[in-house]
């Protein structure tokens, strides 16, 4: 990488504004892990973290968890600019046997929502009696891929634009961020 592209890179962060606290971003995982306790400390869950996004929310929603799970990782992307939920790129498929199991996928963010809605139609293709979903970050705007699409546990509402840290990444950078982020302008 260029100096100039490291430059820029940087740039971006010191000149973005701040949506979210690293405060705020640990009240939204605390009331998310109380949620989540509620409805599947019994049920003998398997998570997985969508990756790369998922990976900071995951580490931190899941450390807040004080109940018997297994823990997984998946990696897919669309295919192109396809609409159709089951045209995914499976960078690392699911590993796990499935049959019967309550399943919740974590991600950083639910934007327009068509990998995370494909994801989880696999999913229980794949044998899962129920598959849940929690990000830390739901995009408010109209443009997904099932109207009126949420996640069932949510952190928090943030506005539509171009969003980084907790997971979300700017050219891939970033995601360590320290709170949420928008780039300045977009």
């Amino acid at each position: 990488m260029s100096p100039s592209v490291l430059e820029e890179i940087k740039q971006a962060y010191a000149e973005a504004d701040c949506l979210a606290t690293q405060s705020d971003v640990d009240a939204a995982l605390d009331r998310m892990a109380g949620e989540i306790t509620a409805r599947l400390q019994d049920s003998n869950p398997l998570i997985y973290t969508v990756m790369n996004g998922g990976l900071i929310v995951a580490g931190q929603l899941i450390a807040r968890l004080n109940f018997p799970l297994e823990t997984a990782y998946l990696h897919a992307t669309r295919y192109g600019h396809a609409l159709n939920g089951n045209l995914l790129d499976w960078r690392v498929r699911p590993t796990q046997d499935l049959q019967d199991r309550t399943v919740l996928v974590i991600d950083d963010i639910l934007d327009e929502g068509h990998t995370l809605a494909a994801i989880c139609a696999n999913l229980r293709q794949e044998g899962a009696r129920e598959v849940l979903t929690a990000v830390l970050v739901h995009k408010r705007h109209e443009r997904k891929a099932i109207p009126g699409m949420r996640a069932d546990f949510t952190g928090m509402d943030i506005e539509d634009r171009f969003l980084f840290g907790c997971g979300m990444d700017y050219k891939g950078y970033w995601r360590n961020a320290p709170g949420i982020f928008a780039l300045k302008g977009h």
